[in-house]
């Protein structure tokens, strides 16, 4: 039996709809991609692969706050 990974599979869906040319993009496009990278977003932040990247944009928040202080 075949599986698929949600989080990929949404995760290619979205590389393929910004690959599309930004002229050709309907406002009904745009938001259906606002949604299905949210999607993604709910789907990825419990995992390891969400904390990492939470972890890291912490990070560089607080490097970018303390360089300008």
């Amino acid at each position: 039996m075949l599986t698929i990974n949600v989080g990929v599979l949404l995760a290619v869906i979205v590389l393929l709809r910004l690959r599309r040319r930004t002229e050709a993009r309907s406002r009904n496009d745009e938001k259906l991609t606002v949604v299905i990278v949210l999607a993604l977003g709910v789907v990825i932040a419990p995992t390891l692969v969400g904390e990492g990247i939470l972890d890291f944009l912490g990070q560089l928040a607080s490097g970018i706050t303390k360089s300008s202080h």
